[in-house]
């Protein structure tokens, strides 16, 4: 699989938990319905990598571990027609060199750091540590003779400020010196602050042996979406000679927003050129089997704060560069050249559901892969006559399956690692909707239904709000909405405007408007389904992580119809929010001027703002760690809120970066302490105790 870069936002979809006594968890377990405690049960599959002899897969295999509350990965392989599953090794990012006889993965060395390990697929099963490096390994992939990988790392720098500091006596205690900061982009959700230092192209010996580093400079190796390092777009030409890599080598790199361009690197010499000229975000290459050409995604430099990624061409000299899918509004990823280098497969959104495509060099796009379902692409054999990748839909959580890439057969499902999790479990029945709003946008999105529902009888309802806001939910399993579900709530999740997977102007209606025609959407939804008469509309509730944060919090400054909201890891304020996220630049595209020159466009479409309209009793809910939409929005709301006398209650979860799922407890948590929210509440105020025992 090429590298891709998804836009990484301010999105992200939520789990939640509490830590059960063993007797407790057997009880729940046993519930013909899915239960919260039922999450520290789930399995999840990723990144399955067939051989290229199409006969094994290699995949990797996610489960709690309750004792650290935590998710362990480790690699697992089975035969290409699901039997034969057994666990394989410790680690993850597994890849099959060229010739099939090894694979390369990631994995902690003795001192608990990542490294690259080469694991022979012989009966022996012997395993090499490749690398022995102080920087962290990234993107590791195999040359196409099987002699080396390439990896991609951050290197430090030294800072250049010196003064001359009196020693400390023999045995004092002295603070640390300041944290020195010259860079816009000097933080990173899930990192922490990071050091100076910039992300370089290394290469190593498939044996073991010495890590050679192939670019220097004060430049980043790897399209950076607002400073943020996840890795690079990274491929070998087919003679082994030089690599193909996206990055940008330019002297405002820190500056410089949505820009990348596509290098190739000769592997002896280091000796870097770079293929593309026009200014955009240019990512993600993949060279044909020939060599001759190479794929691309990315688009030009633009204004608006969203564009659509497309795929491009060019020879792989860099000339004849070419939009490949002017016509195909949808935005592509994971990108395989065909065996006869003819055409490229790919995966891509579209109205909620995501399948597998064909791109022919005239431009002509078709489907490989229908349904309603989510179905990434995670890697083809060597023949290119069979794709792999997770598939899930309403009902299945996610599973390995593999498809012909002709078009002409169904996926086969592999693995079913929820199977025994889910058997004898009645779930929440979905149900798709389309609807419009008052301005007239039809809109789409889902209604998950308690089990045993039953139309005659009234249910509360929650809506969910998506973050982002350029992302897509989908048409799938969802365990926190089905938990909801078994306990009597109707579940709404919608893609209002604003959200991919419908079209670049779908995407683009908010720009430098957000919140704006979104809100229209969300409550063209709640109509659609109050008008089919099971929601109490006394007991209707709302919520949101990230941009559902935005948008749950605007929504209640909107309207008093919600009894109760839950409005997690916000922004509410994107002035204090500009200088205080790890993603600046993506907070300045959503406003023609900065702040000090038009404050009251920022101030229009902040939350905290219209605080002096909400009645609705708020649940702020964020992570102690947060570096995206930081603490200090949520601090910010309730404090509004609390001195208006708005019933409010601040969470603060410890151990949490953005979002307040990541640890199996908080994932838990967050599910119940909204849960036991809403019931305190409905439009007519709390709900006493003696009320709730009725």
């Amino acid at each position: 699989m090429r590298t891709s870069h998804p836009l990484l936002l301010i999105g992200i979809l939520v789990c939640t938990s509490i830590v059960l006594s063993s007797d407790a968890f057997a009880t729940e377990h046993e519930s013909e319905h899915l239960q919260v405690a039922d999450y520290l049960e789930m399995e999840q599959v990723a990144d399955p990598q067939i051989s290229p002899d199409g006969e094994r897969i290699v995949y990797t295999r996610r489960y709690v571990d309750r004792m650290n509350d935590s998710w362990h990965s480790a690699l697992w392989i089975m035969d290409a027609d699901g039997s034969r599953q057994r666990f394989l090794v410790d680690g993850s990012n597994a890849r099959w060199s060229p010739d099939g006889t090894r694979i390369l993965f990631l994995a902690a060395d003795g001192n608990d750091k990542p490294q690259v390990f080469v694991r022979w697929m012989d009966d022996g099963g012997a395993v090499t540590q490749v690398t022995r490096v102080d920087v962290t390994p990234s993107t590791p992939t195999w040359s196409p003779d099987g002699e080396h990988i390439a990896f991609v790392a951050i290197v430090p720098a030294e800072s250049p400020w010196n003064i001359e500091m009196p020693s400390p006596p023999e045995g004092a205690n002295w603070t640390k010196p300041p944290r020195i900061l010259d860079r816009l982009h000097y933080r990173q959700d899930r990192v922490g602050f990071r050091d100076p230092g910039f992300s370089h192209l290394f290469v190593v010996p498939a044996e073991a042996g010495s890590a050679r580093q192939l670019t220097h400079g004060e430049w980043h190796v790897g399209a950076q979406f607002d400073g943020l390092f996840i890795g690079a777009g990274l491929d070998w030409t087919p003679d082994s000679r030089r690599i193909l890599i996206d990055g940008y080598d330019h002297p405002d790199h820190d500056l410089g927003y949505r820009r990348s361009h596509i290098y190739s690197v000769d592997v002896a010499s280091g000796e870097k050129t770079q293929l593309t000229d026009e200014d955009g975000w240019w990512t993600s290459p993949a060279i044909s089997g020939d060599g001759d050409r190479i794929a691309y995604l990315g688009y030009p430099a633009t204004e608006k704060t969203y564009e659509m990624p497309r795929l491009y061409v060019m020879d792989a000299d860099g000339s004849d560069r070419r939009l490949l899918t002017d016509e195909f509004d949808r935005p592509p990823g994971n990108l395989f050249w065909a065996r006869n280098d003819r055409g490229i497969y790919f995966t891509a959104q579209d109205e909620g559901y995501v399948n597998v495509f064909r791109a022919g060099l005239d431009g002509d796009v078709e489907p490989v892969t229908t349904g309603k379902h989510t179905l990434e692409l995670d890697s083809l054999d060597a023949s290119r006559a069979t794709g792999v990748g997770v598939l899930a839909s309403f009902h299945e959580p996610g599973d390995i399956h593999a498809f012909g890439l002709r078009g002409d057969d169904q996926p086969r499902r592999l693995t079913s690692v929820n199977a025994d999790l889910l058997a004898g479990k009645t779930l929440g029945v979905h149900e798709e909707i389309w609807f419009e709003a008052e301005d007239g946008n039809r809109a789409h999105g889902w209604i998950v239904k308690p089990p045993d529902f039953d139309p005659e009888k009234q249910y509360p309802l929650i809506m969910e709000i998506h973050g982002g806001p350029f992302a897509m939910y989908e048409g799938r399993f969802v365990f926190n909405y089905q938990a909801f579900a078994s306990e009597g709530f109707v579940v709404l999740y919608t893609n209002p405007r604003g959200s991919t997977g419908y079209g670049e102007a779908f995407s683009q209606a908010i720009d430098r408007a957000y919140p704006s025609v979104d809100y229209n959407d969300l409550i063209g939804g709640i109509d659609a389904v109050v008008a089919q008469g099971y929601v109490d509309e006394k007991r209707m509730y709302v919520g949101g992580c990230s941009g559902g944060g935005v948008l749950s919090s605007w929504v209640i400054g909107q309207t008093d119809r919600f009894a109760a909201a839950a409005v997690r890891c916000p922004v509410v304020n994107w002035m204090s929010m500009a200088g205080t996220t790890d993603i600046p630049q993506f907070t300045y595209s959503f406003f023609d001027k900065p702040f000090w020159e038009d404050p009251d466009a920022w101030l229009k479409t902040s939350s905290l703002m219209y605080v002096g309209n909400v009645s609705t009793p708020v649940l702020v809910m964020t992570g102690e760690e947060d570096l995206r939409t930081p603490m200090a929005q949520s601090e910010e709301y309730y404090a509004a809120l609390k001195m208006r006398g708005v019933p409010a209650k601040l969470m603060r979860f410890d151990s949490e970066y953005h979002g307040t799922g990541s640890k199996p407890s908080n994932a838990m948590r967050t599910m119940l302490y909204m849960m036991s929210w809403y019931n305190d509440w409905t439009t007519d105020g709390k709900v006493d105790d003696d009320e709730e025992s009725d």
